[in-house]
């Protein structure tokens, strides 16, 4: 029987099959494909990062950044008022450059916090040059505390609130006269006993009390805003709340400035680079898919240091106690250079017969313990033992001084110390090392109002008033 040889499999056409070509049938994923989809991807991530954080409410408080903290957060400007790159974390409070006081705040600003007016002062209306005939302006010089930082609106700030006293003396003294001291006073000494014992009348008139404080500022930027800036205003009376931030600066600065434009003035192309860098990170950090990614993985930081938010400025995000003075001569230059500016101050207001009240600001380690509230506690926990311990004896040195420039000029200068004297202020009084709650605000501005009406430059003198009882 003839065999016939088997028909030998092709294993060429089995892997020929339908079956096996369907791998090869798959379409090719082209790179432009991927170019594209790419940055698609990552569009449509950061704009679904950016809803759950608006949704969430995260996107406002991402690393402390609310929307208050950044409205008083100071955004610096060339005198030309060009974008200074390079610096860091800068928020929403516009000032420009000045060569005589450092820096300024420019005009006609306005947020849900604060409003600047046209001539670069916190007071919601304009101030003329030209002064009406019956008001009576009375100007707040200072820093951030006397401006109100953190605040809620320019009505919460001390100076409103001085004002709104003031105001309302007036209006008892004309609906209530008998509860004050006549204009006449009469011969009959029972009665004129009788008499000495009423509140005295305060001189009538339109009070306006200007907010002319700036975040930051010291006794020098104080001294030539006064000189330059305050006096054509013509003000009645002077009130310059201020001392901290002496304390915490440095010697070798004659008064507080941009932070670090001296370098990036000497070194162009160093800057440049510095704020490619800068720019670059910045918008990296503020972007939704970074801030979700902190939020998930618990780096972000709920609330601010300390430090960042008690000094406005130049703070380089060291800790409190790295700006006290290191040693006797250095506190001693930094108490010198408070004294000499103030004495300046008060010499070219007296020539004019301008009278002045020089407070010193609260700061929490003058707060006894027992007053303090959980967070102001968890602040002063916060700023460590040392600051504790060196604040006070520094800042006891500025009261000295500010008490024997009271003494060497009685007849122009009155002086109100709240550092050692807020036992009776409301709790919560702080909101960090130094600035003031809405409620310690008002009780700041009653304690200012009683300081001056009680000064008799500020006062009716009644006719016969200084007869003798005899």
């Amino acid at each position: 029987m003839l065999k016939l040889p088997k028909k030998t499999r092709s294993y060429g056409s089995y892997y020929n099959s339908s079956y096996y070509n369907k791998g090869k049938n798959r379409p090719k994923i082209s790179l432009l494909w991927l170019i594209i989809s790419i940055p698609v991807l990552i569009i449509l991530s950061e704009l679904l990062a950016q809803a759950y954080l608006g949704i969430t409410g995260q996107g406002n408080n991402i690393n402390g950044k609310s929307p208050l903290v950044q409205a008083y957060k100071l955004k610096f400007l060339t005198a030309t008022e060009k974008p200074i790159e390079g610096l860091i974390d800068q928020g929403k409070l516009v000032v420009k450059r000045s060569s005589s006081t450092g820096y300024e705040l420019v005009s006609k600003q306005k947020s849900e916090f604060l409003k600047i007016n046209d001539q670069g002062l916190r007071d919601n209306d304009p101030l003329p040059l030209a002064k009406p005939k019956n008001e009576i302006r009375i100007f707040v010089l200072g820093g951030s505390t006397a401006f109100g930082q953190l605040n809620p609106n320019n009505d919460a700030t001390i100076s409103h609130r001085l004002e709104t006293r003031l105001k309302q003396r007036v209006s008892q003294q004309k609906n209530s006269p008998a509860k004050y001291r006549p204009d006449v006073f009469p011969f009959f000494v029972p009665t004129r006993q009788q008499l000495m014992k009423l509140p005295p009348k305060i001189r009538e008139g339109n009070y306006r009390v200007i907010n002319a404080a700036v975040p930051g500022y010291t006794s020098g930027n104080e001294l030539a805003q006064l000189a330059l800036k305050i006096l054509p205003y013509q003000p009645d009376l002077i009130v310059v709340l201020d001392g901290y931030g002496d304390v915490m600066l440095s010697s070798n600065s004659p008064q507080t400035d941009i932070p670090h434009i001296d370098e990036f003035l000497a070194d162009a192309k160093g800057h440049f680079q510095n704020s490619l860098n800068f720019s670059f990170d910045q918008w990296l950090q503020n972007t939704g898919l970074v801030k979700l990614i902190n939020s998930w993985t618990g780096s972000t930081k709920t609330t601010l240091p300390v430090a960042q938010t008690s000094l406005v400025v130049n703070n380089d995000g060291k800790p409190l106690k790295h700006f006290l003075p290191n040693n006797k001569e250095e506190l001693k230059q930094r108490v010198d250079r408070y004294r000499e500016n103030h004495q300046r101050l008060i010499q070219m207001s007296s020539r004019l017969g301008i009278p002045v009240v020089l407070a010193i600001q609260p700061e929490i380690t003058g707060r006894p313990v027992e007053k303090l509230s959980a967070d102001e506690k968890a602040i002063r926990d916060r700023i460590g033992n040392e600051y504790v311990e060196k604040f006070p004896k520094a800042y006891g040195e500025f009261a000295k001084t500010t008490q024997q420039l009271a003494k060497a000029y009685p007849k122009n200068v009155k002086v109100v110390n709240f550092y050692n004297s807020n036992s009776n202020f409301p709790t919560p009084m702080f909101a960090d090392t130094v600035h003031l709650t809405d409620k310690a605000n008002t009780v700041l501005a009653e304690n200012l109002y009683h300081a001056i009406t009680a000064w008799e430059k500020i006062q009716i003198i009644p006719q016969n008033y200084y007869l003798k009882n005899n």
